[in-house]
């Protein structure tokens, strides 16, 4: 199981970028231990941790030496772009557009009160 410790040792952060992962892609909660998808998924959990932490190169908009400013993009979240991409690939794809959500059965009962004929 994928825990705030793993990722980061900022707990406070560590726990949000879980949060935000886990709304993004369910399914890393359901890792096992050690195995290659947990792997994947911590890894990308990594560098989202610390690109928030240390407000990497890719929030970097613009900036200049003379009178040395830094000016960062307008960005919604740091799972925007590649990361959610790569979390969600982790995870079996759900059903396709106008398909069922469960099974539903075959038989259709009420053809035994009045008989379908066509």
């Amino acid at each position: 199981m994928i825990t705030h410790d793993k990722i980061g040792t900022d707990e406070d952060l560590a726990r949000e970028v879980l949060i935000v992962a886990r709304d993004i892609a369910p399914c890393i909660s359901s890792f096992a231990d050690g195995s290659e998808g947990q792997k994947d998924a911590l890894a990308i959990l990594k560098r989202v941790y610390k690109d928030i932490a240390t407000r990497g190169s890719r929030f970097v908009k613009g900036q200049r030496i003379g009178a040395a400013s830094v000016e960062y993009a307008d960005i919604q979240s740091a799972f925007d772009g590649q990361p959610r991409r790569a979390l969600r690939s982790l995870c079996p794809a759900p059903s396709a557009a106008g398909s069922p959500r469960g099974s539903f059965p075959l038989e259709r009962p009420i053809a035994r009160i009045w008989p379908e004929r066509y």
